[in-house]
């Protein structure tokens, strides 16, 4: 899920959020969901039933279990939290909103709406991939892992009292194939239908399907089809949506706020998965469209949380009153999640990105090492990997295991590509820390030399006299002052630069119509990365309009050894074909790497409780596992 953290104030945007989209009235779903969901031929054998999933079928928690270890089960209920959402998805913005459908491509969704829906299962944050029964007790696979049965729980209600049934679940994953943002239907590609049986709903899949795919499926939203009967779900709406979730939408201001309100009768707040968590009354974002601004409004107390990304702000920021008094406090916690591939990704379907050598030659005029300390107090590690802070990354010569897989390519690869892929993977360069080290720009120079790119008149041209530019397309002016002295390098080049900052929504306009040169994300996978890789990298998804394969990559080797990770079959096997394809995108310089943290930073005013048991690896489950504080008598 489409992911965007800078480590200094850039907010993440991850692809693992949920989303989804309909056809023009329910009608038109109703023709739909026929034509997508034919009669399915029983399969030759139906495994037993499974009270929960993962990607390789361990499971820590057992089918009687009563809670998650990291959640307290009787923590109190009350209370509120409010921040500025460290996390968005799809077409959803950190400084505005105008719709509350979160999951099509148009408009800006509003962040927080996933808390109004089920799924058919939910993450456990303690493990790297498993999924645990909520609307759905119990799943059962056939034999060739094509067919997935789920069985639902009668009680399961929306709202307004309707029962949840089984339609509805099947309306919903069928109209998310079809209409759903593209990341979405992306992922659900391999997903052949769905239908309901009685209370059961079966899923089929494509064989060989990515093994994330059913995981992706169990954590989609369900939505009411009833409630579509007169409504186009495609549309950007500002109408609360019915939904079956623990909270409702409460007040908002399209723009401002927007606050959800805790539903006392959840129908399902009794369920293992359940306890201990959605503990406030209210949860709240606030949107600003200035982060100076909006971290005054945290020091006001006009919302309670921040996950900060600003180096800056959290080493000079935090001397105000309500922190010298400890009413405020600040904590830094290890983030055990890959962190992903963050940098400025070049648009290479731009013909002035099309060589490989140009690509490289930018890397070598970005100065992260005067960065990090002139501008970041020294508080980060250089990205360098797709795969960063896992074990997933690409490390040293190949390893036996890597080679095999390499030779296994034949002649899908030349003798000088595979020999490139079992050496040293490409790091970016270390420089001497001036801000303009002269040797990488030397480098740099010899580089879009053989490229073919000379300096004419002060500007670096092609042999058709044609001058190298590069707009830094973004939509909050944090990184600036971080690009500025990346451009004044370019600039020594030869190369005509400059920064374009462009409201939210033409932002987003821009990059779904893939119409930029340069832009900052952060694409941060998995831990057990599947499916969403053919959105980041693959050939299909570079000609799919909103999809987050930005550079454009379309390398008929990145497609197949996406597959190699997707048919990996054990965790091991996964990790070779990961670090293989690490090292293959890593050759293509599609990007110039920036910086990573391996920790969240975070400020909060001291209202809060947390759970004395051992915190998740794999999420910071905020506010998802805090509870507002019990205050004693008096």
């Amino acid at each position: 899920m489409l992911v965007r953290d800078d480590g200094f104030g850039l907010s993440r945007r991850t692809l693992l959020a949920l989303a989804a989209g309909a056809g023009a009235a329910l009608a038109l779903p109703r023709r739909l969901l026929a034509q997508a969901s034919p009669p399915l031929a029983a399969p030759p054998s139906i495994g037993p039933e499974l009270h929960g999933l993962s990607a390789f079928g361990d499971l820590k928690y057992p089918a009687d279990f009563t809670h998650f270890d990291y959640v307290d089960p009787n923590a109190v209920k009350g209370g509120a939290f409010s921040q500025i959402g460290p996390v968005a998805a799809y077409n959803q913005s950190f400084q505005t909103f105008n719709s509350l459908n979160g999951y099509i491509l148009k408009g800006d969704g509003a962040q927080g709406i996933d808390l109004i829906f089920d799924t058919l299962m939910v993450r456990a944050f303690d493990e790297p991939d498993a999924v645990y029964g909520l609307v759905a007790k119990s799943v059962a696979i056939s034999s060739d892992g094509t067919l997935y049965r789920f069985r639902l729980r009668p009680e399961a209600r929306f709202h307004d009292g309707s029962t949840l049934t089984a339609e509805d679940v099947a309306f919903s994953l069928n109209v998310l194939k079809e209409k759903g943002h593209p990341i979405i239907t992306q992922n659900l590609r391999e997903m052949e239908g769905a239908e309901a049986s009685g209370e059961d709903v079966i899923v089929t899949f494509s064989p060989g399907r990515a093994r994330d795919v059913p995981l992706f499926v169990a954590q989609l939203p369900i939505f009411s089809r009833a409630y579509y009967d007169t409504k186009p779900f495609d549309a950007s709406t500002l109408e609360p949506p019915l939904g079956s979730g623990p909270y409702k939408v409460g007040r908002f201001e399209p723009g401002r706020t927007i606050a959800y309100e805790r539903v006392p009768d959840y129908w399902a707040a009794g369920l293992p998965v359940n306890a201990g968590v959605n503990n406030f009354d209210t949860v709240r974002y606030e949107y600003f469209r200035d982060r100076e601004v909006g971290f005054e409004a945290f020091k006001a107390r006009a919302y309670l949380f921040r996950q900060d990304f600003t180096a800056r702000s959290w080493a000079t920021g935090y001397d105000f009153p309500a922190l010298r008094e400890g009413k405020v406090k600040q904590v830094i916690l290890p983030d055990l999640t890959p962190s992903g591939a963050q940098g400025w990704f070049l648009n290479i379907r731009r013909p002035q990105f099309a060589d490989p050598r140009v690509r490289e030659a930018l890397s070598y005029a970005f100065d992260f090492e005067w960065t990090n300390k002139n501008l970041m107090f020294d508080a980060y590690k250089r990205t360098s990997s797709f795969f960063e802070n896992s074990d997933l990354k690409a490390q040293g010569p190949a390893g036996p295991d890597e080679i095999a897989l390499i030779d296994s390519l034949g002649d899908k690869l030349t003798p000088e590509d595979a020999a490139v892929l079992k050496g040293e993977p490409w790091t970016p360069p270390v420089s001497d820390g001036s801000g303009q080290d002269r040797t990488l720009l030397r480098k740099a120079t010899q580089l879009l030399r053989d490229a073919g790119w000379h300096i004419q008149n002060g500007r670096l041209t092609d042999s058709q006299g044609k001058a190298l530019t590069i707009e830094f397309l973004d939509d909050e002016n944090g990184l600036e002052r971080h690009t500025a002295p990346f451009i004044k390098n370019l600039k020594l080049l030869g190369i005509e630069a400059n920064f374009r900052l462009v409201d939210p929504p033409q932002f987003q306009r821009r990059l779904n119509d893939f119409d930029f040169d340069a832009t900052v994300r952060r694409f941060s996978v998995s831990t057990v990365p599947g499916e969403s890789l053919r959105s980041y990298f693959g050939s299909r998804a570079a000609e799919t309009s909103g999809s987050s394969n930005l550079s454009g990559i379309a390398d008929p080797v990145v497609d197949l050894l996406i597959e190699k990770v997707i048919a990996a079959d054990t965790r091991d096997k996964l990790r070779t074909a990961c670090h293989v394809l690490d090292r293959r995108l890593r050759a293509g310089r599609y990007w110039v790497p920036q910086w990573y943290s391996g920790e969240y930073r975070l400020a909060y005013w001291d209202v809060f409780d947390w759970p004395s048991a051992p915190r998740p690896a794999y999420d910071r489950a905020i506010p998802k596992i805090w509870s507002a504080r019990q205050r004693s008598a008096g």
